[in-house]
């Protein structure tokens, strides 16, 4: 193998061409993306960026003292692969031989095609999206913003602090519904309500008043009106594989990978928001799409790419990931739908921290924090050892002591209770 091509110039892209070098590949790396600029930092598009806090120059990801020696192909995207010659085609018409490729294509934004052309709707994924946001945000403007998710709910903080009048919409009957599921999704819903911005869950929007062109007006099937300046729309991304249809590679819900990020089709692999990985410890296909599982585990499949020992391969850590809302820190790992009941191990709803631990039975399967950041990492590190354990099959018996074990670690409370239960004999 004497060239990787890296397909996304993102942070998942930038992770995969480090981990190359780390382990000493010494050939070719092409890096392509759609956007002109290298790799930046997307988070702080709806916090720091948007406030004005910090320009383009700081989102940077690239440091002055790596040598990555790569080829740079920016400012047009990949259309599709063709297999049979291991060649990326451009939308220019340039082509790239691939003969062991990594797919780190992102995913953009679902939109609302009815007001998608607005000048005053975004929907923020890029630096260029993050600047038409900044232009628009004024102190005592309104701002509506369907979704509360995490975009949302992060830009709805920042406006508000700036000044704005923010109402959030939620089609689910809590925000983040999803990840964290209802019952600590109405704890979130608090942190909304207190702030003074005001949330509508189960919002069902039936049509918009559109003023020169902007939409001026958002419409709710129960009759409420509310009139808007800025409109954001944060209703949850789509992986970018359709370049990759007929391509032989498998897709459903992105990039369908195995534990370590292969694909259907031998040399190559695939990372960040457009893959598919296979979770052992749940079962199922699952897209992590937040910032440690690209700055991680394309460290995972390259080094399966280049031919590693499985046995060496470094660990694939739970799902994580943390926002930034109305002056609280929320962090949370692992996944929340195998849960069956929720524990709180520290503080609770309407206080300024908690700590809160999902569990399937006995066994710790996810865990919620805000403003908890110590007591955090300890639960955090033990869903990391429970999830290792899971990947090396062991005995009943051994791995419940494990499980056990590891919830001593963090909390003695909890490993009272778990050795108590059937599950922890």
């Amino acid at each position: 193998m004497d060239s990787l091509v890296i397909v996304g110039a993102s942070l998942a892209g930038l992770s995969a061409a480090r981990a190359a070098r780390s382990l000493g590949f010494g050939g070719r790396v092409v890096i392509i993306g759609d956007e002109l600029q290298r790799p930046y930092d997307r988070p702080p598009l709806s916090k720091d960026f948007l406030a004005g806090r910090i320009e383009v120059a700081d989102l940077t990801l690239e440091t002055d003292t790596e040598a990555l020696d790569a080829e740079w192909v920016l400012g047009s995207r990949a259309v599709s692969f063709d297999p049979s010659t291991r060649t990326v085609h451009l939308a220019d018409g340039t082509t790239v031989h691939a003969p062991a490729l990594v797919i780190a294509t992102g995913a953009s934004p679902r939109t609302l095609p009815q007001i998608a052309d607005a000048p005053n709707v975004v929907s923020l994924r890029t630096i260029a999206d993050a600047q038409k946001l900044r232009g628009l945000v004024r102190a005592g403007g309104r701002m509506v913003v369907i979704g509360a998710g995490f975009i949302g709910a992060e830009v709805a903080s920042t406006a508000h602090a700036l000044g704005m009048e923010v109402t959030v919409l939620e089609k689910s009957p809590t925000p983040l519904c999803g990840p964290l599921g209802a019952q600590l999704g109405a704890v979130v819903a608090g942190l909304h309500t207190r702030a003074g911005v005001e949330l509508i869950c189960g919002a069902d929007i039936a049509d918009f008043t559109r003023t020169d062109g902007s939409v001026s007006a958002v419409h709710l099937a129960d009759g409420r009106v509310l009139p808007a300046d800025v409109v954001v729309v944060g209703i949850g991304a789509v992986p970018n594989t359709g370049w990759l249809e007929g391509s032989g590679i498998e897709l459903g819900n992105g990039v369908v990978c195995d534990a370590v990020g292969g694909t259907s089709l031998p040399g190559v692999v695939a990372v960040g928001d457009c893959a598919a990985w296979w979770e052992p410890v749940t079962g199922r296909h699952q897209r992590v799409e937040h910032w440690t599982g690209a700055a991680q585990r394309p460290g995972v499949a390259v080094s399966a790419l280049l031919g590693a020992d499985p046995a060496t391969l470094p660990a694939v850590k739970p799902p994580y990931f943390w926002s930034d809302q109305y002056g609280t820190r929320l962090q949370f790992a692992g996944d929340a739908s195998r849960a069956d009941r929720v524990a709180y191990e520290h503080g609770g709803p309407g206080e300024d921290s908690l700590l809160a631990v999902y569990y399937a039975g006995e066994e710790p399967v996810a865990v919620l924090g805000w403003n908890q950041i110590k007591l955090f990492g300890r639960w955090r590190k033990t869903l990391e050892k429970i999830a290792a354990a899971a990947r090396t099959p062991a005995p009943p018996h051994e791995a419940a002591q494990s499980v056990a074990a590891a919830v001593a670690a963090a909390s003695p409370a909890a490993a009272a209770a778990t050795a108590a239960s059937p599950a922890g004999v």
